[in-house]
């Protein structure tokens, strides 16, 4: 099934045990409570994970236009769509990470003149993309708009209730469903370890002990 702001809001419609909409233009009280909800909706649940699919890479350069006053001497502008930082890297691979850097006001500061960072993004064409989104997402999604419009719409505490419960079972469900995409990775290789094998260009990882 295609996901799409028609289906969501009809998904959290039918968890309230509502009529459906025909199309976004009805005039029902139902659907103006789902509006007030869903401008933040979105970007909230995709700060509750580091979803795969909505997951963005770019190499940042320094802003020569802004000059810290003190401490790290170089700044980079977060980008507009980043919603949670999930690395902070030294390498165009996102295999050595930044260890050193600061946040602050919508800016990122070290003391590179590059950087390489991977995000949550909410753009359109990253977690923005309902096209993309798998289906355990979408009925988390779908199960926010419910349970944040149940009382105005049912006027039942009980079904508020019930909804918060399914709002973290769905969220649980969608968090481990996106565990298991993507590649195996493994825990950073420790200092100690890496000297012993002379490694002198950057934590490579134990491969012995796997997680995601």
């Amino acid at each position: 099934m295609a996901n799409d702001k028609l289906s969501l809001y009809n998904d959290a419609l039918n968890m309230m045990g509502e009529r459906t909409l025909a199309n976004l233009d009805e005039p029902r009280e139902p659907k103006r409570v789902l509006d007030v909800v869903w401008p933040g909706a979105v970007k909230y649940c995709l700060e509750q994970g580091q979803w795969k699919f909505a997951i963005r890479t770019l190499k940042m350069v320094f802003s020569p236009d802004v000059n810290p006053a003190f401490g790290y001497r170089h700044a980079f502008e977060r980008p507009t769509d980043c919603v949670r930082t999930t690395k902070m890297c030294t390498d165009e691979c996102l295999n050595v990470p930044l260890l050193h850097y600061g946040e602050e006001a919508g800016w990122w500061f070290a003391d590179l003149e590059e950087i390489y960072t991977s995000y949550v993004s909410d753009h359109i064409d990253f977690g923005g993309d309902y096209a993309n989104w798998p289906q355990t997402f979408s009925r988390y999604v779908a199960t926010y708009l419910a349970s944040e419009s149940a009382l105005r719409i049912t006027q039942s505490e009980k079904m508020v209730l019930k909804l918060e419960k399914d709002l973290k079972t769905a969220k649980k469900n969608a968090l481990s469903k996106d565990a298991l995409q993507g590649p195996t990775q493994f825990l950073p290789q420790g200092t100690w370890v890496g000297s012993r094998h002379g490694d002198r260009r950057g934590d490579r990882g134990s491969r012995s002990r796997l997680i995601g």
